[in-house]
């Protein structure tokens, strides 16, 4: 296989503000990449785009990523790809990818596994006030056994509804049928082979929403899914049952949900992640005591960040090639 031009000039963009700090992703990307291609910040590229455009456009931590930014990197549009640290790409304008004709690429599969473990930790995490049960321990009230503190709630044998079936989902699911749950999803398509293996069944969202102990959001933000759960959805679940956020912020209408955690409409929530993320200091969401979160630590362990990063690096040198995308989305 032909090594890529070090001529190739990849723009390297972190972040809201497009920095270029991809050592605080990973150092083994620069590092790998610098000997086959040449990285650009952002303001070297766009300054320079008109005699050297952009070949490759590297995004990690939710760059924004539209025909506008593309056009002032790449103005002859020669870019080859978009290459996305990470599964969701709600932060790229996929439409105007196609109209430009340029593909885009994420990193999936090498993190459901991890991400899936995320959601068990919220849901446990909240069946079983763990946080609080934690505090109390390190507190001075904690001098003497109490047998019925902070009792929770059973997950072996009930019922777990997950939005969204896909890899991450099923990867839930499998998780589910070792504790013995009775398994309702709701997707855009059946997935037969969750059914088959895992007893999973098809209901309408209405549906998993009155019948769950747990409700799982794992699907794609998309203007379909923006605000999917509010108001008249949180109250279909049952007063017993959890929400668990492992999917976007944007999933959830944020107002409507602290309403329910506030009034005890539904039990608690464990939320990886928040619209906005972060939460404002003071924000409701930080003092609420039915409420476990976490700064958006899906992927975060060590095995799937390597996994997503060499991914990123397998895909920018496919690209700099002209190889086919090793995991191309759009």
């Amino acid at each position: 296989m032909p090594l890529p031009s070090s001529s190739c000039r990849v723009a390297v963009l972190v972040g809201p503000e497009r920095g270029f700090d991809v050592d605080s992703i990973d150092p083994t990307i620069r590092q790998q990449l610098e000997q086959h291609v040449q990285l650009v910040d952002y303001e070297t590229a766009k300054a320079s785009a008109e005699t050297e455009p952009v070949d490759v456009i590297a995004t990690f931590a939710h760059v924004l990523v539209g025909k506008e930014l593309v056009t002032a990197l790449s103005p002859s549009r020669a870019l080859k790809a978009v290459v996305n640290y990470g599964v969701g790409v709600d932060h790229i304008n996929l439409d105007e990818m196609r109209e430009l004709g340029i593909p885009v690429c994420n990193t999936p599969g090498v993190l459901s596994g991890a991400t899936a473990d995320m959601a068990w930790a919220l849901l446990m995490a909240c069946a079983r006030n763990i946080v609080q049960c934690d505090a109390y321990c390190r507190s001075d009230a904690y001098t003497v056994y109490r047998n019925m503190i902070f009792l929770g709630r059973d997950v072996h044998h009930k019922t777990i509804g997950i939005v969204g079936l896909g890899r991450i989902g099923t990867e839930i699911a499998r998780r589910a049928k070792g504790f013995h749950m009775r398994i309702l999803y709701h997707n855009r398509s059946p997935n037969k082979d969750a059914e088959d293996k895992l007893g999973a069944t098809l209901v309408s969202l209405d549906d998993l929403l009155k019948e769950s102990d747990y409700v799982v959001l794992v699907c794609p933000c998309t203007p379909e899914t923006t605000g999917l759960i509010s108001t008249p959805q949180l109250k279909l679940m049952k007063s017993t049952a959890f929400l668990v956020n492992i999917a976007r912020g944007p999933v959830v209408d944020t107002d409507a949900l602290v309403a329910a955690l506030q009034s005890k409409e539904i039990a608690g929530a464990g939320l990886d992640v928040t619209d906005p993320e972060p939460l404002p200091l003071g924000h409701p969401l930080r003092t609420l005591d039915n409420v476990v979160l976490a700064p958006h630590r899906g992927s975060a362990t060590a095995e799937a960040r390597a996994a997503m990063a060499q991914l990123v690096i397998d895909n920018v040198l496919a690209a700099a090639r002209g190889t086919p995308l090793l995991t191309r989305c759009a």
